[in-house]
């Protein structure tokens, strides 16, 4: 039962994988709005935490399986529910038999090993978490939720189920306009939610090297969608006035909190001084471009 599982988590990590570079290649496209790639992010960490999908003959693991690549019927009616057997080193399911009998063997110590490693991630998560509520210690409260800490040194959002904006407090005396226009958005989107379920996802998954790749380009695409969110309510006057505050921002990286100033600084300032504001028809367009990948990514072989 142990290997099982294993075998399961690794079936789904290498599914995920696939999916997570044809996301890779398809951020590249400039003209691809960073809310879509945003969005897009789901489809691996999905295939991270769900063994079985709806089958179908024209998704990508459609044409997978049409190569070679096994499926395995779960269930069967109006809609076959599937799930792709990635590893391939089963000769029967439900529960799995090996092809060969030394499999078992290794599939159970790879078990006890995988399970080390997910209580080491884990344990580091919640010490990091720990460690990082001591900005909270030393603050005062400027108005609501806006906070001004002393060893912060740039514009974060902590916390899911109640944000505080916390501020450097060299922020005290300027205008932070921009800064709560930004923090704000990542309020309303559940930033933080996404960010800690993310690396959630790669603790799990921690032995796939792309899984931490992927969390690396999702939360940097989660800063460039975020930009685009307030940038839609902007002329380009008030653009450059944004791209100038993220400028004056320290450049800053932290697990458990939305930073003003997130990695990426130089690519998100260039972003913001090109943007150009997405037509009704072009966002139509790119939504059923969206229903379409997730589609073909999502689904399963028949």
């Amino acid at each position: 039962m142990r290997g099982e599982v294993f075998y399961w988590i690794l079936n789904m990590s290498i599914g995920a994988s696939v999916t997570g570079i044809v996301v890779m290649a398809l951020r590249k496209i400039k003209r691809l709005p960073r809310r879509l790639v945003f969005l897009l992010w789901a489809i691996p960490f999905l295939r991270m935490w769900v063994p079985i999908g709806i089958g179908s003959k024209y998704g990508l693991m459609g044409l997978l399986s049409r190569m070679g690549m096994k499926t395995v019927v779960v269930y069967e009616r109006r809609e076959t529910i599937s799930a792709m057997n990635m590893v391939g080193a089963a000769e029967s399911y439900f529960p799995v038999t090996y092809k060969v009998n030394i499999l078992e063997n290794v599939f159970d110590a790879a078990f006890v090993v995988w399970m080390a490693g997910c209580a080491a991630f884990l344990g580091m998560l919640c010490f990091l978490y720990v460690s990082s509520q001591k900005e909270l210690r030393h603050t005062t409260c400027r108005q609501d939720n806006i906070l001004i800490s002393e060893t912060t040194e740039s514009p974060r959002v902590y916390g899911i189920f109640r944000p505080q904006i916390l501020l450097p407090a060299r922020y005290e005396d300027k205008d932070i306009t921009y800064v709560l226009a930004h923090e704000k958005a990542h309020i309303r989107r559940k930033d933080n939610l996404w960010r800690l379920l993310g690396f959630i996802t790669a603790c799990v998954h921690w032995f796939n090297p792309f899984s931490w790749l992927f969390l690396k380009l999702f939360l940097e695409d989660m800063e460039f969608s975020c930009d685009e969110t307030v940038l839609r309510g902007l002329d380009e006057t008030k653009r450059r006035a944004y791209a100038g505050a993220l400028v004056d921002c320290a450049e800053d990286i932290s697990i458990f909190a939305s930073a003003f100033g997130g990695a990426g600084l130089g690519k998100r300032v260039r972003r913001i001084l090109s943007y150009k504001r997405v037509s009704l028809f072009a966002t139509v367009c790119f939504v059923l471009l969206g229903l379409g990948i997730a589609y073909a990514l999502l689904t399963n072989g028949m």
